[in-house]
């Protein structure tokens, strides 16, 4: 295979195994209340059927990507590919619900794997002009990912049951092992380190408790009680092993977290944009998820059809994105890319009252998109090359943890809104498709619509803290700090 063509194959490589990845958050979705009549599944398990994926996905994927560096990302990634595969078979056979979310975090970290390492690999495949545009294309596959699957989700749950929306995942895995295999292979790559260095267990310990900590405060806080005590448990486990796993990466000559990296100004203000914009991105998801269900009575397939717009714009605009990028910098188009967003974001809470017609809505929504596509191709490869060759692995590991920790905080943030309006049962049974509409009197609805314009507002806001982050993040600026950062990655 010529050279020339075969990034190519290894691009359709990883972005099979991206579809993969978002098409299992989208489809499960909309299969959720057959999903709880089957397994006679309580509310608050079927919240952790589909918390546990977005959980499990943020703990493992900085592990993932500084384990890639080690042992080859290549080798890695097939692995991920064959365990996602596997666990998803194995998903659709649970006998019960506490089964089916041990198995969704096994499946998370599988997903974990291929979005951590997929950026990587892809950074390695291509030169630095082609770089944007060889991202672009993975990005394209996502958003597809998420057109489709709304449709796809309740078309298998309404023909086959939902254990076909893990099981669909099992003939497309075979072909992308096979594909891989012929691609890619599994043998140790140029990108591993020398297995001779001492693995970092103190840290990887130290990261688990204090992320798990964290996501478990994080996740508990909205759906059981900010005041539990497995919330204070997790915060201080978080606040007490923290400190010590960033002490002890600061002295590992093999650290798992590389903390040059973070004083590289490029790097970090582009993680930092991408997680405020996950962030956004997922509370306005979360957001119109409850208005076309509670406040407008949908059912949950047409609400995720009506959401489409969302990933149009990036249908479109990614790949542009990513050659300009390529021709002309990435922090133009990035930081474009999140005024568009946050203009469309202001647009969409002006245009989201109980009787808004939802063309303008849509407009709005693409906006956001458009905005969105523009953003991430360009900030995914600046990234990538602000983190060298060496350590590509983990800063894809970074980069897919921090949007993961983004879409976690948006819930943690949004829940208490909606819940300040609407009883806890019936936001859960509302999220999970088992209600529509809300039984409440008209000023509860009156009250979610104000709260739902204050979630917009807010994270209107955060859409333009993250375009000054991205426009300062090549500052040509010779001052003592910057020839600090240049050092800290060379280093």
């Amino acid at each position: 295979m010529e050279k020339n063509n075969k990034k190519w194959w290894i691009l359709s490589v990883t972005s099979l195994g991206a579809l993969l990845s978002a098409l299992n958050f989208s489809t499960l979705i909309i299969a959720l209340p057959d999903l709880i009549r089957g397994l006679h599944a309580s509310m608050m398990q079927a919240m952790w059927i589909m918390l546990a994926y977005m959980v499990a996905m943020t703990l493992t994927a900085l592990v993932a990507g500084s384990i890639a560096d080690i042992i080859g990302r290549k080798r890695l990634y097939m692995f991920g590919i064959i365990f996602f595969t596997i666990v998803s078979l194995i998903s659709g056979f649970a006998p019960n619900a506490a089964w089916l979310i041990v198995f969704r975090v096994l499946q998370g970290i599988g997903g974990a794997i291929l979005m951590a390492l997929s950026t990587a690999i892809v950074a390695d495949a291509f030169p630095k002009n082609e770089l944007g545009r060889a991202l672009g294309v993975n990005i394209t596959v996502v958003a597809i990912g998420q057109i489709i699957g709304p449709v796809l989700g309740g078309w298998l749950t309404t023909a086959y049951g939902w254990q076909w929306t893990f099981w669909f995942n099992v003939p497309f895995g075979i072909i992308a092992i096979l594909w891989g295999l012929w691609a890619m292979g599994i043998s140790r790559d140029d990108t591993a380190k020398a297995a001779s260095r001492k693995f970092d267990s103190w840290g990887l310990l130290t990261y688990i408790i204090s992320i798990s900590g964290l996501l478990l405060a994080l996740t508990w806080g909205p759906l059981q009680s900010w005041s539990s005590p497995v919330v204070w448990v997790g915060a201080a486990a978080f606040v007490i092993c923290f400190p010590i796993f960033i002490l002890v990466e600061t002295k590992h000559p093999a650290a798992l977290l590389h903390i040059p990296l973070l004083f590289n100004r490029r790097f970090s203000m582009g993680v930092y944009s991408a997680a405020l914009n996950s962030l956004a991105r997922m509370a306005i998801m979360f957001m119109l998820i409850f208005y076309y269900q509670g406040v407008l009575a949908y059912d949950a397939l047409k609400a995720g059809i009506l959401l489409i717009p969302l990933a149009i714009g990036m249908l479109v605009f990614a790949p542009i994105s990513g050659w300009i990028g390529d021709r002309f910098g990435e922090v133009a188009p990035a930081t474009i890319g999140l005024l568009i967003s946050t203009v469309g974001l202001l647009g969409l809470a002006a245009n989201s009252g109980a009787h808004s017609p939802y063309l303008i809505q849509a407009v709005w929504m693409t906006i956001i998109s458009i905005g969105t596509g523009l953003f991430n191709s360009p900030n995914t490869g600046s990234v990538m090359n602000a983190a060298g060759p060496k350590y590509r692995g983990e800063a894809s590991g970074i980069l897919s943890m921090m949007t993961n920790l983004g879409m976690i905080f948006s819930i943690a943030f949004s829940m208490p809104i909606i819940t300040g309006n609407i009883p806890k049962d019936a936001m859960m049974a509302i999220f999970s498709g088992t209600m529509v509409g809300l039984d409440g009197s008209s000023s509860s609805m009156i009250g979610f619509i104000t709260g739902l314009h204050i979630v917009f507002w807010v994270m209107a806001a955060l859409l333009l803290l993250a375009a000054i982050l991205s426009y300062f993040r090549n500052s040509n600026s010779n001052s003592k700090s910057e020839k600090q950062d240049q050092t800290h990655t060379a280093a």
